[in-house]
C-alpha cells in the first residue's frame, strides 16, 4: 500500500506534521486544560471510564488522592504515551487521550483545588507548545517515524467501518451479521464507485449501526408483547425497590448543582472540536486532519451510542460524568459555523444531558436489547480498533525500514504480549512504531542501517 486512497489522504496539517495550531486554538486547550483539571479534583468529571466507578470511594473519603491518582495513572498511561501522543503527532490532530487523560491525573492528584487548574493549564501549554518542537524534531531525524506513521489512516479508517457487523454478529448471531456485512460491503464499493469524494464508510457504518438497533428494537417490542400475553417470564421489580436509586438520585442531583460547571465544560469541547484541531477518536483524527468534516462527525455519532449507557450508569453510580459528556458535542462542533455557535450549543448539549441523566438511566432500564446493543458496539469498536492499529502499525514499519522495522516493530508488539500488556493492547502498536522508529534512528547513527528511500 505505497499511498492513500484520495478521501483518506491527510491533509495539510498531517502531511506538515505542523501541529503549530492559531491563538484561538492555543488558549482553548490551555483553558479547557485548567477546567478538566478542576473538575477532575472535584471528582465530578473524569475522562476515563475505567476511573470514573473509583471516584465514589474516593467522595466517601474511603479512599485517598494518591490512591485514586495511582489506579488512574495505571489505567491511563499507555493511552497517553501509546496512543494519544502518537496519533497527535502522527495525523497533526488532537485528542482525547493526550489532552484529557493527562488532567484526570493532575487534578485528582493536586493536593489544592487552586492547583488543580494551574496544573492543567500547564499541561494544555506543554501540548500546544510542546509537541511543535518534538515534531519538528522527529522530522529531522534520518528514519523519519511520524510520516511513517500515517500509513495507518487507511487501516483505521476502512476496518473502523465494520465494527456494526461485529457487534450485530455477537448480539443476534452469524445471519444477521453476515446480512449486515453484505449490506456493508454492497455501500462501500456504491460509494467508491459513484460518489469518490465521500468517505466510503460513512454511509456503510450509517446502514449497520442502523441495522443494530433496528434488531434491537424489534426484540424489546417482540418481549414486551409476549409479557402483555402472559408468556414471558415473570417482569423486573418496580424501578421504586432498587437499591440503588437512592445513589443514583444522589449522584445526578449532585451533577445536576453543578450545572453552570458542566455547560462551561460543554462550552469549551465544543470550541475544541469546531476549530479542528481536534478529533474525538483514532477514525476522527485523521478524517478532521484531511478536512472531511462532515464524515468524522457521522463516524464519531454513531461511536457515541457505544458508550453511552457506560457513560450514564457510571455517572449515575459515582456521581462523576465524563469530560466529553455523552461524546455528541464532538460531531456538532465539527459541523458548527462559528465558535460562536460552539460555545452556545456546546453549553446548551451539556444542560440537557446533565439535566436528563435520570431519565435516560430509566430508559435504559427499559430497554435491555438496546442497552446490551450499546454494549456490544462498545466491544466490536475496540476489536476493530486493535486489528486496525496492529495492521496499521506494521505498514508504518515497513514504510520506514521495510523487513527490519517490521521485525523490530513486531518484535515489540509480541513483547509487550508475553510480557503481560505492559501497554495496552490498542496503544501498543503505535508504541512500537516510536520505539521501532527511534532504535533504527540509532542503528543509522552507528552505521549499521541504511534508511529506505521513498
Amino acid at each position: 500500500m505505497g499511498s492513500l486512497p484520495a478521501a483518506v489522504h491527510p491533509g495539510p496539517a498531517a502531511a506538515a506534521g505542523g501541529l503549530d495550531f492559531p491563538v484561538a486554538g492555543q488558549l482553548t486547550v490551555i483553558g479547557l486544560c485548567a477546567l478538566t483539571a478542576y473538575l477532575a479534583h472535584l471528582a465530578l468529571a473524569v475522562f476515563n471510564d475505567g476511573v470514573r466507578p473509583f471516584m465514589l470511594d474516593f467522595l466517601h473519603g474511603r479512599t485517598t488522592r494518591s490512591a485514586t491518582g495511582a489506579v488512574s495513572f495505571g489505567l491511563s498511561a499507555g493511552f497517553i504515551f501509546g496512543l494519544g501522543a502518537p496519533m497527535a503527532l502522527s495525523s497533526g490532530v488532537l485528542n482525547p487521550w493526550l489532552v484529557f487523560l493527562p488532567t484526570d491525573l493532575l487534578g485528582i492528584l493536586a493536593p489544592r483545588k487552586w492547583l488543580a487548574p494551574v496544573l492543567g493549564a500547564a499541561w494544555g501549554a506543554v501540548v500546544v507548545f510542546g509537541l511543535k518542537g518534538a515534531n519538528e524534531m522527529a522530522h529531522e531525524l534520518p528514519v523519519d517515524f511520524l510520516t511513517a506513521m500515517q500509513q495507518m489512516a487507511t487501516p483505521i479508517l476502512f476496518l473502523f467501518t465494520l465494527f456494526p457487523v461485529l457487534a450485530i454478529s455477537k448480539q443476534f448471531g452469524r445471519l444477521p451479521g453476515a446480512v449486515a456485512g453484505v449490506v456493508e460491503l454492497a455501500l462501500v464499493i456504491v460509494t467508491m464507485k459513484l460518489w469518490p469524494k465521500v468517505f466510503a464508510g460513512a454511509p456503510a457504518m450509517a446502514a449497520g449501526v442502523l441495522l443494530l438497533i433496528g434488531f434491537a428494537v424489534a426484540k424489546d417490542l417482540r418481549q414486551r408483547r409476549a409479557q402483555r400475553a402472559g408468556t414471558a417470564q415473570e417482569r423486573p421489580a418496580a424501578a421504586d425497590d432498587d437499591p440503588m436509586v437512592s445513589l443514583f438520585s444522589a449522584s445526578a442531583a449532585r451533577l445536576r448543582r453543578h450545572l453552570p460547571l458542566f455547560m462551561a465544560l460543554g462550552a469549551g469541547v465544543c470550541l475544541l472540536a469546531q476549530l479542528h484541531i481536534f478529533g474525538g477518536g483514532e477514525a476522527t483524527s485523521f478524517l478532521i486532519a484531511k478536512g472531511r468534516s462532515a464524515e468524522a462527525a457521522q463516524v464519531d455519532f454513531y461511536r457515541a451510542f457505544g458508550f453511552l449507557p457506560l457513560i450514564a450508569t457510571t455517572a449515575l453510580a459515582s456521581g462523576a460524568y465524563g469530560i466529553a459528556g455523552f461524546t455528541f458535542v464532538y460531531p456538532i462542533g465539527y459541523l458548527l459555523p462559528s465558535p460562536w455557535w460552539a460555545l452556545v450549543c456546546g453549553a446548551l448539549v451539556f444542560a440537557v444531558e446533565v439535566l436528563a441523566l435520570s431519565g435516560i438511566g430509566r430508559v435504559l432500564g427499559g430497554l435491555p436489547s438496546v442497552r446490551d446493543s450499546s454494549e456490544q458496539l462498545r466491544g466490536a469498536i475496540g476489536a476493530t480498533l486493535q486489528l486496525a492499529l496492529l495492521f496499521g502499525s506494521l505498514l508504518a514499519a515497513q514504510a520506514m525500514g521495510g523487513g527490519l522495522g517490521i521485525l523490530l516493530v513486531g518484535g515489540l508488539y509480541l513483547l509487550n504480549e508475553a510480557m503481560g500488556r505492559v501497554v495496552v493492547r490498542t496503544a501498543a502498536g503505535p508504541a512500537a512504531v516510536v520505539v521501532g522508529g527511534v532504535l533504527l534512528n540509532v542503528l543509522y547513527w552507528l552505521d549499521l542501517f541504511t534508511p529506505l528511500t521513498s
